[in-house]
Order: C-alpha cells, then sequence, then structure tokens
C-alpha cells in the first residue's frame, strides 16, 4: 500500500510514500503555506511601494518567479501578476487571493486523458 499511485480525482487529501500529505491538484501542505507566506510578505511590500512603480513591478516580477518555482507552471499566477502590475491596485492582496485560489481549485487545465477517452469513443 505504501507504493499506491496518488489518486488525483477526490476532493480529500492523500498520502505520498513519504509520508507528505498532497492535496486533490498535487501540490503539499507546505508548498500552499511556502507560497502564501511569499504571498504575503510581497503584498505587504507591494503596499508600501505603491509610490515607486519600478520598485513594486521588481517586487512583483520577483514573486511571479518565486511563486512558479514554489507551486510550479500555473496559470493563475499570471493574472495576479498583471493585476499587480496596474498602478494604484496594488494595494488590495492580489498574491495572496491567487495562492488561496490556486490551493483551492488547482490550476485549470483541460483533462487530456478524458478528452482522449471521449474521443475513442465517439470518433468523428
Amino acid at each position: 500500500m505504501a507504493n499506491e499511485p496518488i489518486k488525483q480525482s477526490d476532493h480529500r487529501p492523500t498520502t505520498t510514500t513519504t509520508g507528505a500529505a498532497t492535496l486533490p491538484h498535487g501540490l503539499t501542505k507546505t508548498q500552499i503555506v511556502v507560497a502564501l507566506a511569499i504571498a504575503g510578505v510581497s503584498d505587504v511590500l507591494g503596499a508600501f511601494v505603491t509610490l515607486v512603480p519600478a520598485v513594486g513591478w521588481g517586487v512583483d516580477i520577483a514573486t511571479a518567479v518565486l511563486l512558479f518555482l514554489v507551486l510550479g507552471w500555473n496559470w493563475l499566477l499570471l493574472p495576479g501578476l498583471v493585476m499587480e502590475a496596474i498602478p494604484g491596485i496594488g494595494v488590495f492582496p492580489f498574491w495572496c487571493v491567487v495562492v488561496v485560489a490556486i490551493a483551492i481549485w488547482g490550476t485549470p487545465r483541460p483533462k487530456l486523458k478524458s478528452l482522449r477517452n471521449r474521443e475513442q469513443e465517439n470518433p468523428p
């Protein structure tokens, strides 16, 4: 049982062979906590550097890179980067919202296996 593959379909946390709990979309709780800490620090810094856009952009790019490193490629990070780049609205904690959204829903990806199965069942 220790070498069973992780089921990604149900919405309950599972355990990997190393004992780390994973969420339904494959991220560990540690990844989410680290990403939320990065997002929180970035949002606090972003609120103080709103008046200096070049510094704010640097903070946002560094945050996006760090979140990509921690969470992997997640499409939901890109709208967060765009929203943070708009002058004046950087005081809203978009990075925290994005990380919480990823923690809850994962990232929007097409389910290629289900699409292939449908094509095989219903050929054109």
